[in-house]
């Protein structure tokens, strides 16, 4: 059983590493550039032991003469003039002038290269996210979505431009450095390499460790995040609830909560630290008694200590470094995976194409037998068996207490969500046999909270068709009642409606809704309790907008007032995600069954 466990642990890691790795996909289209970095970069750490080798120079004169008597310094400019220890000097100016030259290229051209991959990955994660069915944003917070496009992303980003480039650096300089040790003495090299066994199995262990506490760290961050989201979205509920101090705490809570685990972390990583350092330091003085006595029998010369200990300082370094560079790749695999596997849910088959739908639609709608329970609540069968039809260019109402059922059918008339049983159809075809955008770009709806977005009034009603002109824009206003409250603004359809239109009232909100409507001119109009929430003169104006915009469509109105859907050609009761009755207005009072219950019970309330 234990070893059942460890497979899967290790099939698990293997796992998240190959999906991480999928994110070098987006590098693909910009592979040349990337290779020429990583050339640099290769380049760049050669040059680092190269430079390290002549610090060594300096401190052994024999090998300073040397080097002044070396062929090759004759091809550095105004070298000649100089002695053994002004060669090394000036030799050194220029190879870092070279190392300067690179570096700064090296890093322009990788994050050339990441800017360009994040683009595309932030704008496909959106896409992807956006195009997801309606079941995917009721299982998941808005913050936790907005947190993986933005914080998760950047920390992708430095992945790629710093700590891959910084990995791959000390990787060279421990390769290349090891080969250069073992051409000065292979002996004391072994003396030296004794201590990486060690130094990899507590990279391996801490490295795991602290992977795992960096997910953990980056979910509370996305939790503190939808906090934030919620409180500031819903902000007339905080202050009119006075709970601002209650929100306050909640936030700390969390933020504690991210400072525990990060303080875990650096505990953790503290102590790797501290063991690198004390084993490094004491390999290093190892490594200075061992040369000592080598060049006391003889065995290595008496230059070679010298840049035997600074190149050993510079690959001890980067030993250090790698260590740390690892576990920051550990860490930042969970958060590849985390937005690699938003980009490999299945989405919508939603055209993205923006291509105008040829797609002619009369507008018949007809339930047959359609069952439909939520995946997030499946012991709650929510519509049970609905049958009823809506002909072309007809008026259906659809009324029941809260809970049977209305919004749902709402929801499924749009294809949010298809039925577990029975068949919805569209003009006698099954809606599945529909394109999704084309059937969508003949609806419109108009919800009973009207959510607007930011920008001005001019923007939020042609959203309802975009590429539709000024005149259109405002023919529409005009047709929803709108124009008039539209013009008395100072900056009229430019007017900032602010965030979910926080600015405007109910009343104003639902016009700009409904001139919205009116602009995407759709063939099918969902109308959810329109006017419930509104009073006497809104809900006037609104009604007026709402039934001018029903004249020749298929209209569904899910009403809450019964005195809005009198002239409805159909009414369809349900109660309890059944149909109980349907027929006008006057047939269903005439048979005193539920409906006329409802009506007078409303009546009453209403007295």
């Amino acid at each position: 059983m234990a070893n059942d466990s460890k497979q899967e642990k290790k099939k698990i890691s293997k796992q998240s590493f190959l999906n991480a790795l999928q994110v070098f996909s987006y590098i693909k289209p910009h592979s040349f550039l990337f290779g020429v970095g990583l050339l640099l970069l290769v380049v760049s750490g050669l040059l680092v032991i190269v430079i390290t080798a002549l610090l060594g120079q300096l401190v052994s004169p024999d090998s300073s003469a040397e080097f002044s008597n070396a062929a090759w310094t004759r091809f550095i400019p105004g070298i000649a003039d100089f002695g053994g220890t002004g060669k090394v000097l000036a030799a050194l100016v220029v190879l870092l002038i070279i190392q300067g030259f690179f570096s700064f290229f090296r890093v322009y051209i990788f994050s050339y290269v990441t800017e360009n991959a994040m683009l595309a990955l932030r704008h496909d994660a959106y896409a992807t996210i956006i195009r997801m069915p309606m079941q995917f944003f009721n299982e998941r917070r808005v913050g936790d979505l907005t947190s993986r496009l933005s914080s998760d992303i950047t920390t992708i980003q430095e992945t790629l431009t710093i700590t891959l480039a910084e990995f791959i650096r000390q990787t060279v300089i421990i390769v290349v450095g090891v080969g250069w040790l073992v051409s000065y003495s292979y002996k004391l090299t072994l003396v030296m390499l004794c201590s990486l066994p060690v130094i990899i199995v507590v990279m391996v262990i801490f490295g795991r460790y602290i992977r795992t506490i960096g997910k953990r760290t980056q979910d509370k961050v996305a939790e503190s995040s939808v906090i934030v989201n919620e409180s500031l979205t819903g902000i007339v509920n905080v202050k009119s609830f006075t709970n601002e101090v209650y929100e306050s705490n909640r936030f700390r809570e969390s933020i504690v909560a991210i400072r525990e685990i990060a303080m875990r972390s650096a505990v953790w990583r503290g102590m790797f630290g501290t063991f690198i350092i004390i084993f490094l330091f004491g390999a290093l003085g190892l490594v200075m008694g061992v040369g000592a006595h080598l060049q006391e029998t003889g065995e290595i010369g008496k230059d070679v200590l010298g840049k035997f200990v600074f190149i050993t300082g510079l690959v001890a370094g980067s030993i250090g470094g790698l260590a740390s560079q690892m576990g920051t790749l550990q860490r930042s695999i969970g958060v590849i995976e985390s937005v690699m596997e938003i980009l490999s849910f299945k989405t919508e088959p939603v055209d993205v194409s923006e291509k105008v739908s040829p797609l002619p639609l009369r507008g018949e709608i007809e339930f047959s037998n359609v069952s439909f329970t939520y995946a997030s609540r499946q012991d709650v069968e929510v519509l049970r068996e609905i049958s009823f039809r809506v002909p072309e260019g007809k008026q259906v109402a659809l009324v029941g207490s809260s809970g049977s059922g209305k919004s749902t059918i709402a929801a499924l008339i749009q294809q949010f969500y298809i039925p577990n049983s029975g068949v919805i159809r569209f003009d006698n075809r099954p809606a599945l046999d529909y394109s999704l955008t084309d059937l969508r770009s003949h609806m419109a709806f108009v919800p009973q909270e009207v959510i607007l977005f930011g920008g001005s009034i001019y923007d939020n009603i042609l959203y309802g068709a975009p590429g539709s002109t000024s005149e259109q824009v405002r023919e529409a206003a005009r047709k929803a009642n709108a124009l008039d409250f539209i013009e008395a603004f100072p900056d009229g359809f430019e007017t900032v409606v602010g965030e979910r239109g926080i600015q405007l009232s109910g009343g104003q909100r639902q016009r700009i809704a409904i001139a919205r409507a009116v602009l995407r001119n759709p063939t099918i109009l969902i109308l959810d309790e329109a006017t419930s929430s509104l009073d006497s003169e809104s809900e006037r104006l609104v009604q007026d907008a709402l039934e001018k915009l029903m004249v020749g469509r298929t209209s569904v109105v899910i009403a809450h007032r019964l005195s809005t859907i009198r002239k409805a050609d159909t009414i369809v009761v349900l109660d309890q995600g059944r149909v109980r009755e349907t027929g006008t207005h006057e047939e269903l009072i005439a048979a005193g069954g539920f409906y006329n219950r409802l009506c007078e019970l409303q009546f009453d309330k209403d007295n």
